[in-house]
């Protein structure tokens, strides 16, 4: 039995078209389960926030990987790994069809392939970089980066500058942006990989409606209670949490497009991925084609 992985850009309706799969392949007489591979979704009390499935979603379809940590821990890509892997392995020797949903690039090939993962470093070696990037800005900490790693990181992408400059300071080195040995080729079981698209303005609409909805819903309260209760500097970097903390909706909504931007990018550079369009199709016709390409 082949695992099923979805990926696609923020608002691309991953989780929809998964419960429209998981009914499709019932008919056939599997039992599929969700596995979410989404950083920030690992995260009790930040479901609104991150888009994790809701209560009704999991009725339709199991979701595993989704709120095992609370927002006060750090989360490692590491600790992910051992995680789902585990769920996957399990799934599969039950005979269960593991569809698995990623939208964190890092997370999706954690979870699917034998990786190299850098250990975390120390919390004071953490912490000064935090500070650092808080009291000067992230750009200006880009420059510390050793040239290499430079050019592979946007200077505005906070995150990975964080964990590049904390490795390079441990004296360990950070994993390749690129060449090497494909990702897929260290695959650990038959996957089909599935990369779900659409339209530009069609995904724009969409993460327009998905934030609004999400700001209804009391994703600014989910952010509230988790600053007071200490929310960790991984559940910080969810997109949203520190434009919601401001009261600026429309700086989470342009937040969102960049972001889906960047997974776009890097889809159509994962290697043996199938896409599908889903520009002015519904859940179940894309569920369709991709039981088709499962089938091929």
């Amino acid at each position: 039995m082949r695992v099923l992985a979805l990926f696609g850009p923020t608002g691309v309706g991953k989780t929809d078209v998964a419960i429209a799969l998981a009914d499709q392949l019932r008919e056939r007489g599997e039992d599929p389960v969700a596995v979410s591979c989404d950083a920030l979704q690992v995260y009790r009390g930040l479901e609104v926030l991150t888009g994790a499935a809701s209560a009704e979603e999991r009725d339709r379809l199991e979701h595993r990987m989704q709120g095992i940590a609370y927002a006060t821990e750090e989360f490692s890509a590491g600790r992910f790994a051992e995680h789902a892997r585990g769920e996957i392995d399990s799934l599969l020797d039950d005979r269960r069809r593991p569809i698995v949903v990623g939208g964190t690039g890092l997370y999706l090939r954690a979870a699917l392939a034998d990786l190299e993962l850098r250990p975390p470093v120390a919390p004071e070696i953490r912490e000064a970089v935090e500070r650092e990037i808080a009291e000067r800005g992230a750009e200006a900490v880009h420059a510390e980066l050793e040239p290499d790693d430079a050019a592979a990181i946007h200077p505005n992408d906070r995150k990975r500058i964080a964990r590049t400059l904390e490795l390079q300071r441990a004296g360990l080195e950070p994993p390749p942006a690129g060449g090497g040995v494909l990702w897929t080729a260290r695959l650990r079981h038959p996957t089909l990989l599935i990369g779900l698209t659409v339209d530009r303005d069609e995904l724009a609409l969409r993460i327009d409606v998905r934030v609004d909805r999400m700001v209804a819903a009391g994703a600014a309260d989910e952010v509230r209670r988790a600053m007071a209760a200490g929310a960790s500097r991984t559940a910080r970097s969810a997109i949203g949490f520190e434009e919601l903390l401001d009261g600026d909706v429309e700086a989470m909504k342009r937040a969102q497009r960049a972001y889906s931007k960047r997974q776009l990018t890097w889809m159509r550079r994962m290697e043996g991925v199938r896409l599908i369009d889903r520009t002015g199709r519904d859940d179940d016709d894309v569920a369709v084609a991709v039981v088709a390409a499962l089938d091929a």
